[in-house]
């Protein structure tokens, strides 16, 4: 439920006016708000009088907000623009870091930055003055920049701080995981490509004699992308990193997934796709966490995967879906009963990804009993522990022939075996 406080409007409030510039802030925050939903909320307005606050506001939700995940950031947004006197020292608190005072009284809600930016982006706003520069000149070194974000880039999602994972999972947000169409057996009607005899004669049936020849080309699909991501102790710190990444990916508009299904394993496996595809990810990280009860627990990848195979497969591995499998491999079950379900999904799907972040070792061997149940039955073996192996996932995609670094763990388990 909303909490509200006074309005306290002034006697000439050019409603109108102020509900346009709300609407202006909403569209930038990701909530289409065009010059109908305006006329709808002015004339709700009109109609639910705007002297009581709790009228006021359930207009205005009611003629912008369509859609559930709307919700959460119309809040954010009616709180800091109607009702808040302090708005924007708040806002700044939000996007500054660096600033002491108000974002230290408590965590940014979900949406709450997504608000904060909106409403700095309306060029009529006031905005605190910056403070001027001292006398002396400074310089900035580039070069100490770029070398710093590179640096960020191979950073161990273990290692950083607080302030390098907030960059790190801003970089993550921009990140796309392209893939190339599936040819199929259907043709589509082409000006150009290949003759089709059986188009062409059909043609010169109805017309008793021989016109244009028909051409065709192959149809195209996209496949799915199916996440399998490992949230036990040992891979909490690069799980989160990758729950922003999937969120990204799953929110990309044009990047060729048909559809891209989330699931999170410890000792339980929880779907959470529809939280990743919320398009703000405070929320539905949040959200996943919640419904998500085995955090930072133990690791059945054994279990979690017959679970999968048993009431998830059928239903999202069709069409030539790709499973992409994050996990360290650590296993604390039976590593047979491992084996046989990633024999399982192997069959299943039409490649098997899998990211590790112990590759991150150049000694790394494939000595736990959890890795060597699941190297014979995946096709392709990449490091997941920075953002440069993330940007790198994309170009493996692309490959063709066979992956080096899986064939060399393979050999080195063929020779200690």
């Amino acid at each position: 439920m909303m909490e509200y406080a006074p309005l306290d409007l002034p006697d000439d409030p050019r409603l109108a006016g102020n509900i346009a510039h709300f609407a202006a802030a909403l569209r930038r925050a990701g909530v289409p708000a065009g010059p109908d939903r305006v006329l709808l909320a002015v004339r709700a307005v009109a109609a639910a009088g705007f002297t009581d606050r709790t009228d006021f506001a359930h207009a205005l939700e009611a003629a912008f907000v369509r859609r559930p995940e709307h919700r959460t950031v119309f809040r954010q947004l009616f709180r800091l623009y109607w009702r808040d006197p302090r708005f924007l020292e708040h806002m700044m608190g939000l996007l500054t870091p660096t600033v002491r005072g108000v974002q230290e009284e408590r965590r940014a809600r979900p949406a709450e930055k997504r608000a904060a930016e909106a409403l700095l982006g309306e060029a009529d706003r006031p905005r605190p003055e910056a403070p001027e520069p001292p006398p002396e000149a400074v310089e900035i070194d580039a070069s100490a920049t770029a070398s710093a974000r590179e640096r960020l880039r191979t950073l161990d999602f273990e290692q950083m701080s607080t302030a390098e994972m907030a960059e790190a999972k801003r970089m993550l947000a921009t990140l796309r995981l392209p893939v190339p169409p599936l040819p199929t057996r259907r043709k589509a009607a082409s000006s150009t490509g290949r003759i089709d005899r059986r188009a062409t004669l059909r043609a010169s049936l109805r017309r008793g004699e021989l016109g244009d020849l028909r051409r065709h080309v192959t149809k195209a699909r996209w496949p799915n992308l199916v996440a399998l991501c490992d949230i036990s102790g040992s891979m909490s710190s690069y799980s989160r990193a990758l729950l922003h990444f999937l969120h990204a990916v799953s929110n990309a508009k044009g990047q060729g997934w048909a559809e891209v299904h989330s699931f999170t394993f410890g000792t339980r496996l929880t779907n959470v796709t529809r939280h990743l595809r919320t398009r703000d990810v405070d929320a539905g990280l949040a959200a996943a966490g919640a419904q998500a009860t085995d955090w930072e627990g133990g690791t059945r990848i054994g279990d979690s995967l017959h679970a999968f195979n048993r009431d998830w497969s059928r239903r999202v591995l069709g069409q030539g879906a790709v499973v992409l499998l994050v996990t360290d491999g650590l296993e604390r079950g039976n590593p047979e009963r491992l084996g046989f379900e990633a024999r399982r999904l192997h069959l299943t799907a039409r490649r098997v990804i899998w990211l590790n972040p112990l590759l991150r070792w150049d000694g790394f061997a494939p000595k736990a009993a959890g890795v060597r149940a699941l190297l014979p039955h995946v096709d392709l073996l990449r490091a997941g522990h920075s953002v440069a192996a993330l940007e790198g996932l994309a170009a493996a995609l692309d490959a063709g022939g066979d992956d080096a670094l899986l064939a060399r763990m393979r050999a080195s388990l063929r020779g200690g075996g």
